[in-house]
Formats: structure tokens, sequence, C-alpha cells
């Protein structure tokens, strides 16, 4: 007898019951199997005792606050990371995105946004992005750029033999940057194309474009793969290694591309319209 997988799994890490009640309910009536935890502690003891797929994490938990508990939990192996802040500065969403969080949400949140963002993440985690109408390599086709070998179906890069360790959005930002070589894209490109986002904080773009260059770039000081383009975006320039020869690269897309993570599903208070920082550090 055929037995039923394991529904998946998402850590929810709040110290405000009401908030971790709604959320857990929420994402339970979408499916998945909810563990919760209060604190920092409490959170990875439950990761160690059951690997969630996907932990949803309060940025301001007592004693351990989230940053420590995300370190920590990528210490042990990658898991997609979604932040929640009741905060709203600038600062504190960069510095969540800088230690490997996929995503954040910001206080209050639309519960019905959020699960929508945890589905986006872990399907993303699943497929990697991909834009309808393509004529490029498709998604269980290896790309070879730059010393860089990318494979969308077992989710793994390397760079001149040395695996690198991307988080999920970085992945697909670099799978997305190696299907289109040499064509410039604007920042709410990226976000539309890669996040699924039509609009949000733009600083989200360049912290991962930072976070993927401090790890792909010989130095990424002086970055020459992934360029600024002033006043447009970012650009991916290599030449195709000898194993992607006589493909035709990729157009860009002319189709808007967006999932279910994009859409609107009501009092999101995260969001900024698309208002972030535009400048590249």
């Amino acid at each position: 007898m055929q037995q039923n997988p394991s529904p998946t799994r998402v850590l929810v890490v709040d110290d405000d019951p009401t908030v971790a009640e709604v959320v857990a309910g929420y994402l339970g009536r979408a499916g998945f199997a909810v563990d919760r935890a209060a604190d920092g502690p409490g959170a990875l003891a439950s990761a160690a005792a059951r690997r969630p797929d996907l932990v949803v994490l309060d940025l301001m938990l007592p004693g351990m606050d989230g940053l420590e508990v995300c370190r920590a939990l990528r210490d042990k192996g990658p898991v997609p990371v979604i932040m929640l802040t009741a905060r709203g500065d600038e600062e504190d969403r960069i510095l969540g995105l800088e230690i490997g969080a996929d995503d954040y949400v910001t206080k209050p949140f639309s519960p019905r946004e959020l699960v929508l963002r945890v589905e986006s993440v872990l399907r993303r985690g699943r497929t990697g992005p991909r834009a309808p109408g393509s004529s490029g390599p498709g998604p269980g086709d290896v790309t070879h750029r730059a010393g860089i070998a990318l494979d969308p179906l077992a989710r793994r890069a390397t760079r001149d033999g040395r695996e690198l360790a991307l988080t999920v959005r970085e992945f697909d930002l670099l799978a997305f940057l190696l299907r289109h070589p040499g064509v410039a894209f604007t920042r709410e490109e990226l976000m539309r194309e890669v996040w699924g986002w039509d609009f949000g904080d733009l600083s989200t773009v360049t912290v991962h474009v930072r976070r993927l260059r401090g790890k792909v770039e010989e130095d990424p000081g002086a970055p020459r793969l992934i360029q600024t383009v002033w006043g447009i975006g970012y650009r991916f320039d290599a030449p195709p290694d000898a194993a992607d020869e006589g493909r035709r690269d990729e157009r860009r897309p002319d189709e808007r591309w967006r999932d279910e993570g994009g859409q609107d599903v009501g009092d999101d208070a995260g969001r900024d319209g698309g208002r972030g920082p535009g400048s590249d550090a």
C-alpha cells in the first residue's frame, strides 16, 4: 500500500502567542504541518528534533534574537527563513537578508499573504524561477558560464568546482542572471521575475546582489560578472563555457511572470510600493 508523502513542515517562532496561533492556524489550514517555539533555544531544539522545511522567524525574541537564531539554523544546514519584524527600519530588514533570510514580512501583516510568501519560497526552492516564452536553457538544463555550473534540478551551483552555499533567493537570482547574459535588468524587473512581486522594497534586490557577488566574484569590491549598470540596475557579463557553446542566449522575457506570492491579498503593512533604495553598495 502506497503511503502518502509527509506534509511540508514549517516552524513558527514568535514569543507573541496570539501571532503564533494565528500564523500556525493559517498555515495548518493551507496543509502544512506546523511546529511552534516561543524563543530562540526552543526554536533550535525543535529544529534539531524535526528539521523544518521552512522557518517563520520573529526578529524580536527574548534573550536570543531572531538574527542569532537564523545564524545558528544556517550553521546546521540550508533551510529557507522568512523573517517577521515589527520594526520598520530598513537596516533591520537588510540585516536579516544579509545573514541569509530568504524573505521578510513587516508586522502588522496579512496572514494570507504570509502563507503565499511561504508557498512562494518553497516552490522556488523546488523549481527555481522560469519565465514563459523564453528561448534559452530549459529548467532542467545545467548552465555553465565563467566557471560557474548551475544545476536547477539538483539546486546546486559550483564555481571552479567548489560548491556555492546559496540561499533559495540567491540561487534563483543567479539562475536568472545566467539565463540572461548581457541583458541589463532594473531592480523592479528582477523583483518581478525572480521574486514574483510587482512591488516591494527594492533594497531586497540590492542586498541579494551584494551577497551573491560575495560568493561568485573573485573580488566582490571590483565585480567582473555581476555589473552595476548605473541608472538602470544590473547585468551579468560572461561568455558561455565550452559546455554551453552553441546555445542561443535567452532573450529578455516580454511576458510578465509572477506567482501567487506576488498577488495583493489585503492589508499588508510591510509593502512600500517599491520605494526602496535604488543605490548599490
